[in-house]
């Protein structure tokens, strides 16, 4: 894995000093903030590769930080992962429908923090590849989505979710798969939690007129489908 840069959020200085230490060991570079407002300030001069964030800082808390980086389009696709003792379910399908991108329990094994971490820099690159499918052109640059000219309202992992889609048009991918390709095997959440992505991805693309390019195949799954018309519209 190449070395990456890591911004860690956390307010316990024995768990940032651990992360950070077994991050370094893995070759990374490490940066360390102890609340959201410091590490505001950081993300300002250099957008890391990951971020580890914990769910109660101090002043703004990590799910507010998380939907306010999401909110941003400089900061949306950062890959973000919320390390915390908060262990229930709806805690952690609160967090990923926010757009954490995967979500880790205290207390952690090290081994298996950096394992996720690497995790997440296989599967969205800083800079992920551009997508051009049913009349919508996602930018790999700014991250904009657009129809036509028409831009589009889409982050977190909505835009993740229509990424892979766009990428993979036509073809049925059950709950389970989309769980492994968008969110990564290692995230432990609900295959509903698939649906409610799904449905505010439609939603976003309702204004452009192209939510139905995203099918529901009965018993099997979601299709990303190319249709004439949304060509048309994109060439018109």
């Amino acid at each position: 894995m190449p070395p990456a840069h890591i911004l860690v959020i956390e307010n316990q200085p024995a768990t940032l000093e651990l992360i950070a230490l077994n991050l370094g060991m893995a070759g990374h570079r490490v940066s360390r903030a102890q609340d959201a407002e410091t590490a505001l300030l950081m993300l300002e001069d250099n957008l890391p590769d990951v971020v580890l964030l914990d769910w109660n800082l101090p002043g703004q808390s990590g799910l507010s930080l998380i939907r306010r980086l999401r909110a941003q389009s400089r900061t949306r696709a950062l890959s973000i992962m919320m390390v915390t003792a908060r262990c229930s379910e709806p805690d952690k399908i609160m967090a990923l429908e926010s757009g954490a991108d995967d979500y880790m329990t205290k207390p952690f094994s090290p081994r298996e923090m950096v394992a996720r971490v690497h995790a997440l820099l296989r599967r969205w690159p800083a800079q992920p590849p551009g997508a051009d499918a049913g009349g919508l052109r996602l930018d790999p640059h700014t991250l904009r989505v657009t129809a036509g000219s028409q831009q589009l309202a889409i982050a977190g992992m909505e835009l993740k979710l229509l990424n892979f889609f766009m990428r993979h048009p036509e073809r049925v991918h059950s709950r389970a798969q989309l769980l492994d390709q968008v969110w990564g095997s290692a995230v432990d959440v609900a295959e509903r939690t698939v649906d409610a992505h799904v449905g505010r991805l439609r939603t976003a693309l309702q204004p452009s007129g192209r939510q139905d390019c995203i099918e529901t195949v009965r018993g099997s799954g979601y299709r990303y489908v190319v249709r004439s018309a949304a060509l048309q519209v994109a060439s018109a």
